[in-house]
């Protein structure tokens, strides 16, 4: 196995030391401090130093320990101890390799100083207070300074050395911000605002050093830096680099860390804590162009994608990049493209942080609870709202496009539905966020946002959960070449009970007639849909009609004679026979072939189609069969006396080749 050494002193020390803890290598960390080490993990492979070594004592450790590698990763100030780990590895040969922190661009209007005795005697002649962010060694080279214990703040690590050094050099604790980072800029704003401070003190610690947030926040709350110059480096390699070095040497793996966050409405002011802090420390961000522009920071790099194919192909593309941030808007549980995301970050150790949901957003603008409410999105979908919203009090949709809302409203005004009350929420999160309010006709023709939402009310929902309609709802004709064809009340229950849908079932009614059967089968499957497949002219007429009357956006008629008509269309979960035209044995047989399990209902109402049902079953080997002959009597009044008139028999054919699971 092969033995590496780490001495760790930075955020990039740390991160190499997890990427090496989890890799078959044994891994000496040498840190500073016992808080140095519970910043590291706990492994198997990994033996930790907690204390500063001296030159001799390196020496003695590489040559007891034989390292293949010493890896230098202490902070670009710490020139003793990288001289020391140098010197070290070239009295016992041992092979050294310096990890460079990378450099950022600097600021304009910052002062330089080459120390931090130049750093106080620049600042002892100015006003105002200062945010020391650059530890506690250095303080006491501040503490001549003039007001140097009202002007002062520190920012230093939450050890007990820190704050005795704070202390000694008299500074009060309500001068002392003892916090671990990093830190992100909102964060270095509040101690700036919490120490009034005009001017704030930091190293050039580049990138993951924070020291862009701590200059933008400086910028915006009208401090100025005062930037301590990075000392000469040694040559050296980045952190990806140096990982790329140690996989192609010693046949390491990397995987890269994805973190999926919702970003809610799409703001910074409306993500999680959680969210912002993965978002600040990603390497590159991943996402839409708009939610890219409201979250990223300028020494990020970034890629404008939603497709999940797009995403996973640039991050496997991509190993210089040690942290990804994708952002999703809302909630990545809520209609997010996170679901088809996820299966294809296999390689990736990925974490998932939610959001805020646009549903949960707009009912808290309404003032509002939504554990009763239904969501629904047509945003890039097909779906029958005007069933939901028929069916539920309370409907929640997501809506896409310039006229998504509108066609929205306007499909609920045509289907009656008209009154029914509608909230939209446009842009939510933005500045130009707007709430309108009114009934789905009234709205109907109005301009909204593509960024829409909807909250839809409706007092007089019916969630009707019975089939079997009477027959004098449903249109039937009568003209030239007399009525339409429909299978009866009694016999329709009987053959939808049959046929078990499902509310997403993918349905097929062969010789549909007036539509009778479609429609039914429309109400049940109404996250499906229902093909009715019909050859004559008046029927298919009538067949619309009816889809019309009952608002059945997910039935689609279908013109055509059976099997040749329904060679395209999509595989079915459910059939049902009404009528073949003789073609029975071909209708089964494509049915078979585009589901080997499609469950099929067959009616017959003549032997001669009934010994054809017959022989379908004997021929195609069907695990499951059943044949039930109906007879329906109806009553007719005479005179005071009602007499049953018995109606056609009907012999019903239940199949399938393999049970449900």
């Amino acid at each position: 196995m092969y033995k590496i050494c780490v001495f760790a002193g930075t955020t990039e020390g740390r991160e190499l030391i997890e990427f090496l803890a989890e890799q078959p290598v044994a891994v000496r960390a040498c840190v500073a401090t016992d808080y140095g080490e519970l910043l590291l993990p706990q492994t198997g492979n990994l033996t930790v130093s907690a204390r500063r070594l001296t030159e001799p004592e390196m020496e003695a450790l590489f040559q007891k320990e034989a390292f293949d590698l010493v890896i230098d990763a202490t902070h670009p100030y710490a020139l003793v101890v990288t001289e020391n780990i140098s010197a070290a590895c070239r009295t016992t040969g041992t092979e050294y390799l310096r990890l460079l922190r990378e450099e950022t661009e600097l600021p304009e209007g910052a002062v330089f100083a080459a120390d931090a005795g130049e750093a106080a005697a620049c600042l002892d002649g100015t006003e105002g207070n200062i945010l020391l962010t650059t530890g506690s060694k250095e303080i006491a080279k501040y503490a001549a300074m003039r007001d140097f214990s009202r002007r002062v703040y520190a920012r230093v690590l939450p050890m007990e050395d820190s704050l005795s050094v704070c202390k000694a050099a008299g500074l009060a604790p309500a001068h002392i911000f003892a916090m671990q980072g990093p830190f992100s800029k909102e964060m270095n704003q509040a101690m700036l605002r919490a120490a009034d401070a005009r001017w704030l003190v930091t190293k050039e610690g580049g990138s993951t050093g924070g020291f862009a947030e701590k200059a933008e926040a400086a910028r915006e709350a009208g401090a100025r830096l005062v930037v301590i110059g990075r000392p000469p480096q040694r040559d050296g390699a980045s952190l990806s680099e140096t990982m790329e070095l140690l996989c192609g040497r010693f046949g390491l793996r990397r995987r890269p860390r994805v973190t999926v966050a919702g970003i809610g409405p799409g703001s910074r002011e409306g993500m999680t804590g959680e969210a912002r802090e993965a978002v600040a420390g990603a390497d590159c961000l991943i996402g839409a162009g708009r939610m890219l522009e409201a979250v990223a920071s300028p020494h990020q790099a970034v890629f404008d994608a939603i497709a999940p194919q797009a995403i996973a192909g640039y991050i496997a593309a991509h190993g210089e990049y040690r942290r990804f941030a994708v952002v999703m808007s809302g909630d990545t549980g809520f209609f997010s493209g996170t679901k088809k995301l996820l299966p294809l970050l296999k390689n990736c150790d990925v974490t998932v942080l939610p959001g805020l949901s646009s549903m949960a957003v707009l009912c808290a603008r309404l003032g509002t609870s939504y554990e009763d409410v239904v969501p629904v999105s047509l945003h890039g979908r097909d779906r029958d709202i005007v069933s939901d919203v028929r069916r539920n009090p309370r409907v929640f949709a997501l809506v896409g496009g310039e006229d998504g809302m509108a066609a929205l409203c306007r499909s609920l005004d045509a289907a009656g539905l008209g009154g029914v009350w509608v909230s939209v929420g446009e842009r939510l999160g933005y500045p130009d966020e707007k709430i309108t309010r009114g009934t789905a006709s009234a709205l109907a023709h109005q301009s909204f946002a593509a960024l829409s939402v909807a909250l839809i009310e409706n007092g007089s929902a019916r969630a009707d959960v019975f089939f079997g309609l009477p027959d004098n709802v449903f249109l039937r004709g009568g003209g030239e070449s007399g009525t339409v064809p429909m299978t009866k009340s009694e016999v329709r229950a009987v053959c939808l009970s049959k046929l078990r849908l499902t509310e997403d079932a993918i349905c097929w009614d062969i010789g549909a007639g007036t539509g009778s059967v479609s429609v039914e089968m429309a109400r049940l499957a109404r996250r499906g849909s229902v093909y009715a497949v019909e050859q004559r002219e008046d029927a298919l007429a009538l067949l619309a009609e009816n889809k019309a009357a009952f608002c059945a956006g997910n039935l689609i008629p279908v013109a055509g004679v059976a099997p040749e008509c329904c060679a395209d269309l999509p595989a079915p979960t459910h059939a049902f026979i009404g009528g073949s035209s003789g073609n029975l044995r071909d209708i089964v047989a494509l049915l078979l072939e585009k589901n080997p399990a499609v469950r099929i209902v067959a009616a017959s109402v003549t032997m001669e189609s009934a010994a054809e049902l017959i022989n379908t079953v004997k021929e195609f080997d069907f695990t499951e069969h059943e044949i039930v002959s109906l007879t329906v009597a109806r009553d007719r009044k005479a005179g005071r006396y009602h007499l049953m008139m018995g109606q056609n028999p009907v012999y019903l054919f239940t199949m399938q080749r393999r049970r449900e699971q």
